[in-house]
């Protein structure tokens, strides 16, 4: 019978030590991809942390925190005071980690006579005020909105910006990849997405916008000095939410996106720095 107890005890601690060695981290579509190689780089690092990642939007990342089923909450976007509330309901303290800057980039099909497009163009266009590409452009096709889902922070993100509601007819899309496929197979769409989706896939069929604000000249979300400088409007931090009680746990992972490595990862991906190199 002690014998049992013993093995007993021996397989909880196994079983705890387990769960304590495992980060999960789950929301923001955008930031996914890099978080997956985050992790594949962390692992050779620390081979007794298991880290899962997975996506489904800042909204499912945010409400996998509350409930639990997240360290790590991916998110593209500043959580909301609905969602914040709801911790605090729980008596759940949380903070939050910019790892990096992402650009979001308007993209339509390379046979579209356009190459650059105001914020106020835009706000027209996704609000459905523009209905046909002749409000902007030598053509005469009507235009296709190819969005997120409203759990995406990308989505909320780019409503806040511009002030406007998105159009009924605007295309729910799962993802980035999505979105990109959709506006490559549809010569009257227009859609956003991260910008490291484009620079680090193929453009193919895609053309990248270059935006305008009022006076300012045109810019680029692929030019990393025009973002630097804020020149480029369509610029957020990218967030890591976490529970205070496991700052500990989750460090080690933050550390490591901070490192010389973690920093390569976010430029090859795309993505821009904190605070870049001078």
């Amino acid at each position: 019978m002690r014998l049992l107890m013993i093995l007993l005890l021996l397989a909880l601690a196994s079983c705890t030590s387990k769960w304590s060695n495992t980060l999960k981290i789950k929301g923001s579509d955008t930031e996914v991809n890099l978080a997956v190689l985050f992790a594949e780089d962390f692992h050779t690092i620390d081979a007794k942390t298991v880290v899962s990642v997975s996506g489904g939007g800042s909204g499912l990342g945010i409400a996998s925190l509350l409930n639990g089923n997240a360290d790590i909450a991916n998110s593209s976007r500043s959580i909301k005071a609905a969602e914040l509330r709801l911790f605090h309901e729980k008596n759940i303290a949380i903070d939050s980690f910019i790892f990096a800057i992402d650009a979001v980039a308007f993209v339509v099909s390379s046979r579209l006579p356009i190459d650059s497009i105001s914020v106020h163009q835009i706000a027209k266009v996704v609000s459905g005020e523009f209905q046909n590409w002749s409000s902007l452009c030598n053509s005469k096709l009507p235009i296709n909105i190819y969005g997120r889902q409203s759990n995406s922070g990308t989505h909320d993100y780019v409503k806040q910006a511009l002030g406007v509601n998105f159009s009924p007819q605007a295309k729910q899309m799962n993802g980035n990849a999505q979105i990109l496929e959709a506006v490559k197979a549809d010569n009257s769409g227009i859609g956003y997405v991260g910008a490291g989706y484009v620079m680090a896939g193929t453009t193919n069929g895609i053309k990248v916008l270059r935006v305008y604000d009022k006076s300012a000249a045109a810019a680029s979300p692929l030019n990393a000095s025009q973002v630097a400088s804020g020149a480029y409007f369509f610029q957020r931090p990218l967030m890591q939410y976490f529970r205070k009680k496991d700052s500990l746990k989750v460090r080690p992972f933050f550390d490591f996106e901070k490192s010389a490595r973690g920093r390569q990862r976010i430029v090859a991906s795309g993505y821009y720095l904190i605070n870049p190199p001078t």
